[in-house]
């Protein structure tokens, strides 16, 4: 057998290869996706009662507000930048990370106020005067951010610590508000693994919703 036919026949095989694995499978991949995941595979994204997309269940945003169960404190800038004045283009490229701050490091205890702080929100002493001022019993997920410091959830404890100061601000009753976190908590994946979570975008459209019925 010649080297031209071997070389030949390496060659077809490789082409093959690389159509099936490179082109077919991938296709393949997404088709199957689409039909039987759309929701997952488009980014788990959430759309308001409009139809209008407001973000995703897997990435947290921010939310501050005494009308809304506030968030798990995060580093994300993306959504909070100002449009009018985005020097660093946060918009533009999503940036997001976490602090990377040690539980010894002094810098994660106080809380720095002025320019030279560009996320001044998560540290802890200023979050924990935050929080008994507005009458929420502290929880350590409403103080310290997650590793990614994208986590959209928070512990169903940390949202009813919450429930007095938002039925406060919006005139509703406590139970309604204990209706929506059981209704918007997420259990263990198979019943088995991870702890319970609150993904508070969904529990503040729900809330939203719930003001607008009453």
């Amino acid at each position: 057998m010649s080297f031209a036919r071997e070389a030949s026949r390496a060659i077809r095989s490789t082409i093959v290869l690389w159509v099936i694995s490179a082109v077919i499978y991938p296709f393949v991949m997404i088709a199957f996706g689409q039909i039987v995941f759309p929701s997952q595979v488009n980014g788990s994204l959430i759309r308001d009662s409009r139809g209008q997309i407001v973000g995703s269940s897997l990435i947290g945003q921010p939310f501050s507000s005494d009308r809304y169960f506030n968030s798990r404190p995060s580093t994300t800038s993306y959504s909070t930048a100002d449009p009018k004045k985005d020097e660093a283009k946060v918009l533009q490229t999503g940036v997001s990370g976490a602090s990377n701050l040690a539980p010894s490091n002094s810098a994660l205890i106080e809380r720095i106020k002025g320019k030279d702080d560009p996320d001044p929100s998560k540290r802890v002493k200023g979050d924990l005067n935050r929080l008994k001022t507005a009458g929420v019993q502290p929880t350590a997920d409403l103080v310290y951010t997650s590793g990614s410091s994208l986590d959209p959830h928070i512990t169903p404890e940390a949202a009813r610590a919450q429930i007095t100061r938002v039925a406060k601000a919006r005139g509703v009753q406590p139970q309604q508000l204990e209706t929506l976190i059981n209704q918007n908590t997420d259990g263990r994946f198979l019943g088995l693994f991870g702890e319970p979570g609150v993904n508070v975008l969904r529990l503040n459209l729900a809330l939203d919703s719930l003001k607008a019925a009453s």
